[in-house]
């Protein structure tokens, strides 16, 4: 099932019916451990749109509310690659091949909900950074007890030149406005993401694609619950919590995003985030 966040309400979409969800508050809606569940009743307790274009036209947001959102760093050996490579010259660059065989994993906050961007809107590079990439990422939605719940797609722009200079740098390269965004669904099912999910990364420049590449979130190092678990060890989350969970796809050292690119995320189940660069 989908649960989609719209100026004009709450959307379910499952079996390509659609339903109004009678409820005013997203946070209390998708901060449930028994959220499928939850959404399972809607299905029999209200009558399905007969036109679901009506709420679609009234523009999607991102779906979050009070929630922060966190990110892991270093669980695609592709990842691993590319940060050592952009620190190499600050001498950083052995940092992130060790995290990479660490029993604790890199876990970093990315985002107030503030600065998250949704469907549609514009994502952000910095002017002071010269070289920067999308990062397409599965993205987890946790509940304050710890439970997963739901999936979404991920952009986490990344400023590579910035956290190249140092690594210690890396909350100026990945916290900003406009550095974050999530869409174009909650995707809630009855069990666990499937490992041969695929996750699709398409650039696009004056309307010619200039990168796109594939990956299977099966390539993860590191268990979806495994980064849970450290993330949740000394921090509280009352309204749950997005956690995104690394990249596999990053473009090549010679590729830097420009002002008008298109970015598509596209994740199998769940469906395709757009976002322009601003």
């Amino acid at each position: 099932m989908k649960l989609y966040r719209t100026r004009s309400g709450i959307v379910l979409e499952s079996n390509n019916q659609f339903y109004a969800v009678p409820a005013d508050n997203w946070d209390d809606l998708i901060n449930q451990d028994n959220l499928y569940a939850v959404l399972q009743q809607v299905t029999t307790s209200v009558s399905a749109a007969d036109d679901h274009q009506q709420w679609a036209q009234t523009g999607l947001l991102a779906p979050i509310g009070r929630q922060e959102v966190w990110a892991s760093g270093v669980t695609y050996l592709r990842s691993r690659n590319a940060r050592m490579e952009e620190s190499k010259k600050s001498g950083g660059d052995n940092f992130y091949d060790r995290v990479y065989d660490a029993d604790r994993p890199e876990l970093f906050f990315k985002s107030t909900p503030e600065r998250v961007v949704g469907p549609g809107d514009n994502v952000r590079i910095r002017a002071d950074s010269t070289w920067n990439v999308p990062e397409p990422e599965l993205t987890l939605f946790i509940t304050s007890s710890g439970k997963i719940v739901g999936y979404t797609c991920g952009n986490d722009m990344s400023s590579r030149s910035i956290e190249g200079e140092n690594p210690l740098y890396l909350p100026q390269a990945k916290s900003y406005d406009g550095s974050a965004a999530l869409g174009p669904c909650l995707f809630v099912p009855e069990t666990p993401i499937a490992p041969e999910t695929n996750i699709r990364l398409e650039i696009s420049r004056a309307q010619q694609t200039v990168f796109t590449n594939t990956i299977a979130i099966s390539q993860m190092k590191r268990q979806h619950t495994e980064l849970v678990s450290f993330l949740y060890r000394e921090c509280s989350f009352p309204f749950g919590c997005f956690l995104m969970t690394g990249t596999g796809i990053v473009p090549p050292d010679d590729f830097t995003l420009q002002s008008g690119d298109e970015i598509r995320i596209s994740i199998d189940g769940i469906g395709t985030l757009e976002n322009v660069v601003a």
